[in-house]
């Protein structure tokens, strides 16, 4: 995920007064899974769709 994408997800989570875990219970994965993608440590294909996954929950 590209550092603007992690500071819009982290704002949006803000925002909503949602933590990092309500997000990737939503998405269906770990909390360190979730965290590993808006750090950019995860960026393959599976990461892919879960990015678009958290992009259309958060409407970003």
């Amino acid at each position: 995920m590209s550092e603007d994408l992690g500071v819009q997800v982290r704002s949006e989570l803000f925002k909503r007064k949602m933590k990092q875990k309500d997000l990737a219970d939503l998405v269906g994965i770990s909390n360190a899974y979730l965290s590993d993608i808006i750090r950019g440590r995860k960026d393959g294909p599976k990461a892919q769709e879960h990015i678009k996954h958290i992009q259309k929950i958060l409407d970003i």
